[in-house]
């Protein structure tokens, strides 16, 4: 699986706090992948893009 935020991202932090392994929000408060999902955090690198309310995050 390979993780990608596109522009859009609106700060909210769900990310973040779903999946930390893999997204951590920056000093500008945008959401960044920091590292990509090991097996035991694609479900969660997944549920992150799925309920992203700006629909920035692709988990492919």
């Amino acid at each position: 699986m390979i993780v990608s935020i596109e522009p859009g991202c609106i700060g909210c932090g769900l990310c973040a706090a779903t999946c930390p392994a893999v997204f951590a929000m920056d000093a500008e408060g945008q959401a960044r992948v920091t590292a990509q999902p090991a097996d035991a955090d694609e479900a969660a690198a997944r549920e992150a893009a799925e309920n992203c309310p700006a629909g920035v995050i692709r988990a492919d």
